[in-house]
Parts: structure tokens; sequence; C-alpha cells
């Protein structure tokens, strides 16, 4: 990489930690292309991105962040996942490792907070933002029907009342 290049990505990956909702470093020693670029492709699908930089310039890109804290884990090889909902790249990181050992969690940050590899396996058992929307939105609708219901039900009594009379005054 030339001096332009690297200035050019470091700037690119400090709009990245800057940008991002939760960002994963971890190991990757010993993963195959064809598993890191399943890796990525499972990222992508979920909303994440995988990038893989020099550990000096990723510690560059880190100044002047929220996610400063996370600088001393960059050592060895290793990968930098993040994504927008801060639920998707630990998810996505933590689901891949539990297939293919070698992706070693090392820790990551959400915003200020520095997370630790426990923090981000926790992080990961989360349901994402999608998810949670869906939870709420069944929860307010579940007792607008179970009111329609309750309103609904002294009208089909009576109903049922009058009819039982009907029958009675023809079987009369």
């Amino acid at each position: 990489m030339e001096r332009a290049e690297k200035r050019e990505f470091v700037t690119e990956l400090n709009e990245v930690f800057k940008a991002s909702g939760s960002v994963v470093v971890a190991h990757y020693a010993g993963v195959t292309v064809a598993q890191m670029n399943d890796f990525r492709s499972k990222m992508r699908a979920a909303g994440g991105t995988v990038k893989v930089a020099k550990n000096r310039l990723a510690k560059i890109a880190l100044q002047g962040t929220e996610a400063e804290g996370i600088t001393d884990l960059f050592k060895g090889q290793t990968l930098i996942a993040f994504s927008n909902d801060p639920i998707v790249a630990p998810k996505v990181v933590m689901d891949f490792a539990k297939t293919n050992d070698k992706i070693v969690v090392l820790g990551g940050a959400m915003g200020t907070t520095t997370l630790s590899a426990d923090a981000v396996k926790s992080l990961a058992t989360l349901p994402s933002l999608d998810e949670l929307r869906a939870k709420l939105l069944g929860m307010i609708q579940t007792p607008a029907t179970r009111i329609a219901g309750v309103v609904a039900a002294p009208a089909a009594q009576l109903a049922r009342v009058f009819a039982a009379y009907a029958k009675k005054d023809e079987a009369a």
C-alpha cells in the first residue's frame, strides 16, 4: 500500500468507527479463504461488514472516535466486523465462531462502551432491532384485539338470547 492509499483507508476506517452501532474485533488465524468469503457473505446479508486491516492502521483510525478504548485489542491477525444495528455484527460473528473455532472474539465497542469477549457474546443473544420492533408491535396490538373481543361479546350474547327466544316461540 502506498501512503495515499493508507491515508484513504485510515480515513474510511475512522468514519466506520464513528458511524457504526457496534464493532467486533476477532482473531482469524487459520481461516481459509473460502471460509472468510462465506463469513463475509453472511455478514453482508445481515447488514454488516467484515474488514481485515493492519493493526497499526486500525489503531490510527481509532484515534478521536468513541471506540478508542479497543486500541489494545489489535494484536496478531485481527479482523473488524461492524454494523449500524448494534446487534447484527456480534450475532453474526458469534454464529460463525460456533461453527469455526479459528475465529476467536477478542472484544469490541458499542458507542463509548468497550466490550469484553463475554459482553460481545451476551450482546449476540439479544434479539435484533427488527425482532424487538415486531415484539413491541405485537404487544401493542394484542390489547386492542382483546378490547374488540370484549366489546363485541355482549352483542353476541344478546343475539344468542334473542335467537333462543325465537326458537322457543316457534316451538310453542
